[in-house]
């Protein structure tokens, strides 16, 4: 199909032009944690609440969960064969993203 008979192709085309980037960038992991703010932030509240009412076993039992939810994401990102740093960044954004489904 030519360029000019798909009138919504080049809407996106014209749209985001000015948005997105011409080619792929990397992204910093500042930005993965940047926009991943709101759940890190409501488990850091939600650890606080364990070590108060649980004591110190219960942060720590929180922080492993995550911390296996994290190894396990990373370690099936690496069996797909993704990259060391994509495995890491999606293994922090898609831990933080599924564990937020639940609030």
């Amino acid at each position: 199909m030519r360029r000019e008979n798909c009138a919504t192709r080049n809407h996106i085309e014209v749209w985001h032009g000015r948005v997105l980037p011409n080619a792929p960038e990397r992204v910093s992991f500042r930005a993965v944690l940047r926009g991943s703010m709101l759940p890190l932030l409501v488990w850091a509240g939600v650890a606080c609440c364990a070590y108060f009412v649980y004591g110190p076993t219960g942060a720590v039992a929180l922080g492993g969960l995550l911390t296996l939810s994290f190894t396990v994401g990373f370690g099936l990102r690496r069996r797909a064969e993704h990259s060391v740093r994509c495995s890491v960044y999606g293994a922090v954004g898609g831990v933080l993203a599924k564990s937020m489904a639940g609030f």
